[in-house]
């Protein structure tokens, strides 16, 4: 016994998927594949619901047509990542959708509370390999928004956002990918 290792088995996105589709998993299970992982997501309380149906709206009235606002549906990010941000924004309809799941975003939005260090550091490196150009965290602890831009090493493993603001109650918010529309954060806290 002296020298074995402890080994872990990664899943691929694919085996994932025939997983859920065979039925392995209880269907109130909330679970996400990150990086070859199967985690289970933390039960949503109310502020959190509330966030991301005042997200939803929000971003639903600034990207209208030609943009799809989905909550808490999986991205198809790589082989090993089938992540499902409370929200994204992605290009099309719904139908465009409808034999295979999206494999970006022009903008991801997870809420937080007792995820924050998660979403923070995993996830926003996660997006940010993904090549996704904007992440915004709802941070509902300190009641302020933390939006992710600039990558930097697209397309490596070391990947990352460079720049970072914290926009607090009273401040608007522009999104990358709708440059002309502000966003409230007092709007988007529950």
């Amino acid at each position: 016994m002296g020298g074995q290792t402890v080994q872990t088995r990664r899943w691929t996105r694919d085996e994932y998927d025939r997983m859920i589709a065979t039925g392995i998993f209880h269907p109130e299970e909330r679970l996400e594949l990150l990086e070859g992982e199967i985690v289970h997501m933390t039960p949503q309380g109310s502020g959190h619901a509330t966030a991301v149906s005042l997200m939803e709206e929000a971003l639903r009235r600034i990207f209208g047509q030609g943009f799809l606002v989905r909550v808490q549906m999986p991205l198809a990010l790589d082989p090993e990542s089938e992540p499902e941000p409370d929200v994204a924004v992605v290009v099309g309809e719904a139908r465009d959708y409808r034999d295979e799941h999206p494999r970006t975003a022009v903008l991801v939005v997870e809420v937080a509370d007792p995820t924050l260090s998660f979403d923070r550091e995993r996830k926003a490196a996660l997006y940010a390999r993904a090549g996704i150009q904007e992440y915004w965290l709802l941070n509902l602890t300190d009641r302020c928004l933390e939006v992710f831009w600039a990558l930097q090493a697209i397309g490596s493993a070391d990947a990352r956002y460079h720049s970072r603001r914290v926009v607090g109650v009273g401040e608007s918010v522009f999104p990358i990918g709708c440059p002309t529309a502000s966003l409230s954060v007092t709007d988007l806290l529950p």
